[in-house]
């Protein structure tokens, strides 16, 4: 394979022409999205039924890989929301509280069936509508989903064997707001908690990803769930705006921006409204010169490049001890020149399309940053289309602590790089940022994992691995990383009362 070793940034435009060959390739495997149906126009889900917007306003949904568009979402405004909110109010006070925990959890087992039953259908919608690979929608989002519906469904009738001693309650009516970069797992997370324990929902989709909740819709409408229990309002920032601010509704559950988060946090002060934040991450991954090298290159790749660095715990600073620095860079600048980086239903595609415009030139703007601060920026050498928001996987070398890439979330396929000497060193530079939402540890030594592990300000330690996902474990940050958690049975306290 041809190698690239220049260090120079050169920006990558949707346009970018290719100036170099690559010595073989796959043949296309397309995924067929013909099975798949898109209307040209959805609605709004509001009590059980698909209703226009009061205002009559749509907004266009895009394919970020090749910048056609998919379809429209109505665009919900202040009418709509309470609307929403006075369904999922008569929902609560009406058949759902009357139906037994038992039943609860059936309906939450069918709709995990469901998912099943159309997983397919499900990760070729979530990777057209929000650019990831159809192999990570096909292999961890859509199965997730279905995971985190049969792990609720069972907990469903067992709320006061999770809480021995106490007498729980559900809340009422739910305002849950999710991002771009799960879309469907996001959902997942807010939904199936919510519904076990007997509460519901009003939930608002992010605007450049809609298609997948509203396609939920139609499978909670298929699954009888009854009308009003679960409410999807599309649109943007206002929308969400109107859903926290809404008195009838009695717990709000964000995930997303630190910043929106702040806000949140402001417009909920003194009220009695219990709320749940997740917000961003700048997950440091640390590498020991005892650890399995190319275990530890292969989950760096994965954490930070096969997601396009879309997730929020995403392992976006890697910390590699001095010893084995030189080891471990090469080693990742030869597996990111194996990096294939196109149509996000190609099931040979690695690293799939940026969501939107604005995010794609939030990552240039960074990757500028970075070569202003000094930084040696990498990028590998692989073609991208001339179509759509692509950037190629970049490392960013000899950073230092201070610079602006290595505090603040990109949000994209980059990865800044610093070494240590020591595990105290180690622990003191991972945790030197605002965010403590995950990390990594790499080593052969189990002390040194709950030594390292112990000592950092994260919600989440991952141990020779990075990024694995289970319904019965516990997700949330530190600092401004966030508040409360989600999962597990911790999961389900958030959506209690006592």
């Amino acid at each position: 394979m041809s190698q690239h070793t220049d260090t120079t940034y050169k920006p990558t435009s949707p346009n970018s022409k290719l100036d170099f060959a690559s010595v073989w390739e796959y043949a296309p495997a397309p995924e067929s999205a013909s099975h798949a149906e898109i209307k040209e126009k959805y609605d709004l889900f509001i009590g059980g039924k698909f209703v226009k917007p009061a205002e009559g306003n749509y907004f266009k949904s895009m394919n970020p890989a090749t910048g056609e568009t998919i379809t429209e979402f109505a665009e919900a405004s202040k009418s709509d929301v309470n609307k929403a909110v006075k369904a999922a109010r008569k929902a609560f006070e009406g058949e759902w509280s009357s139906i037994s925990a038992k039943e609860r959890g059936k309906y939450l087992y069918r709709i995990a069936r469901m998912i099943q039953e159309r997983a397919r259908e499900f990760s070729v919608l979530e990777s057209m509508d929000g650019g990831k690979p159809i192999r990570e929608s096909r292999d961890v989002d859509v199965p997730l989903v279905a995971a985190h519906f049969f792990y609720y469904a069972g907990w469903a009738d067992k709320l006061e064997y999770a809480f021995p001693g106490k007498k729980p309650k559900p809340l009422g009516v739910c305002g849950q707001i999710i991002p771009w970069n799960f879309p469907l797992l996001m959902l997942a997370w807010k939904i199936a908690p919510a519904l076990a324990c007997g509460n519901t929902v009003v939930l608002k989709p992010a605007e450049t990803t809609s298609l997948t909740a509203l396609k939920f819709a139609e499978l909670v409408k298929d699954a009888g769930l009854p009308d009003g229990v679960v409410n999807i309002v599309t649109g943007a920032g206002e929308t969400g705006a109107e859903i926290v601010n809404h008195k009838d509704i009695d717990k709000i559950a964000f995930t997303g921006s630190t910043g929106v988060g702040k806000l949140i946090q402001r417009s909920l002060a003194g009220t009695d409204k219990k709320f749940t934040l997740e917000l961003g991450g700048k997950g440091a991954m640390i590498v020991f010169e005892d650890a399995p090298i190319d275990q530890a290159v292969e989950g760096i790749i994965n954490a930070i490049f096969f997601n396009q660095g879309h997730v929020c715990c995403a392992g976006s600073r890697l910390l590699v001890q001095e010893g084995v620095a030189e080891k471990v860079i090469q080693k990742l600048k030869d597996r990111m020149e194996s990096l294939i980086v196109g149509d996000p239903l190609d099931k040979n595609t690695d690293v799939g399309a940026i969501n939107s415009q604005a995010q794609f030139e939030t990552i240039n703007k960074y990757l500028e940053i970075g070569l202003n601060e000094g930084a040696d920026v990498y990028q590998s050498s692989c073609s991208i289309p001339d179509n759509g928001y692509f950037v190629r996987p970049t490392l960013l070398m000899n950073v230092s602590q201070s610079n602006r890439v290595v505090q603040e979330e990109i949000f994209g396929p980059v990865l800044t790089i610093q070494t240590f000497r020591t595990a105290d060193e180690a622990i003191q530079k991972a945790n030197n940022t605002p965010y403590g939402l995950a990390g990594g540890v790499w080593t052969d030594k189990g002390s040194k994992i709950f030594k390292v592990g112990s000592g950092l300000r994260s919600g989440v330690v991952w141990a020779n691995t990075y990024n694995k996902f289970d319904p019965t474990s516990p997700f949330g940050g530190y600092k401004e990383s966030g508040v409360g958690r989600e999962g597990g049975m911790h999961g389900l306290g958030a959506y209690l009362k006592f």
